[in-house]
């Protein structure tokens, strides 16, 4: 569900209204009674043996601590409230963003071309890419020649050889400095088609289905 501005600031502030409402009345209810049961006490403590001020500083203090705890209580759920709408904000900016997350597949091509991205723990100086179907049927092979360490992208234009559904393609990277093979992280393109809270975390929802945190996206564009 894509959620509109005035809707999450509505319902994201209604709730935390009433959730600090709600800790207000508690706190103030609390400390209601600890006054009375103070009072009461006092009344009929024995006068020959009065409770004596360092025994009364020190009840005051408790409620008082008692009291300001529950007021960052207020507070924090305040911020919580207000956090979570500007996630919701930032969410709907990603809308009809592409976004790189861990994964194989191209993606969907734009002009006729794909775009995708890999990560390498360390040079390279011998890197190819090898495009194949679902079932694991080879298509093509991308000679990059070398590669430099962290993210790497590549660009590859099938029109002319696949005329399949290319958006379910997938690729895999072989990276090796002479026998020694390089690490690699495949990392896959996705349109961003929704936002939504969940968990106390923003969630995207991508163009194949599935959703991410927003944790998960390692670069926007």
């Amino acid at each position: 569900m894509i959620y509109g501005t005035n809707s999450v600031d509505g319902s994201s502030t209604a709730s935390a209204a009433s959730s600090v409402k709600s800790s207000v009345t508690d706190a103030n209810e609390s400390q209601d009674r600890f006054l009375k049961l103070l009072v009461a006490q006092l009344n009929n403590q024995d006068p020959m043996n009065p409770m004596d001020n360092a025994q009364m500083t020190s009840q005051m203090a408790q409620i008082n601590t008692v009291t300001g705890i529950q007021q960052l209580n207020q507070t924090m759920q305040s911020m919580s409230g207000q956090f979570t709408s500007m996630q919701m904000l930032q969410g709907t900016s990603m809308i009809g963003r592409t976004v790189l997350t861990e994964g194989n597949t191209l993606g969907t091509a734009v002009d006729g071309k794909q775009t995708a991205a890999f990560d390498l723990e360390g040079p390279a100086a011998n890197v190819k890419v090898q495009i194949t179907t679902a079932t694991g049927e080879l298509v093509d092979t991308i000679d990059l020649a070398s590669g430099t360490a962290g993210r790497n992208y590549f660009t590859w234009d099938g029109a002319a050889k696949y005329s399949g559904d290319k958006s379910q393609l997938r690729y895999s990277v072989q990276a090796a400095n002479g026998a020694a093979a390089v690490a690699s992280t495949a990392l896959a393109p996705h349109a961003v088609i929704a936002a939504s809270a969940g968990s106390g975390s923003l969630m995207l929802e991508l163009d194949n289905g599935k959703a991410i945190a927003y944790t998960g996206v390692k670069a926007v564009y």
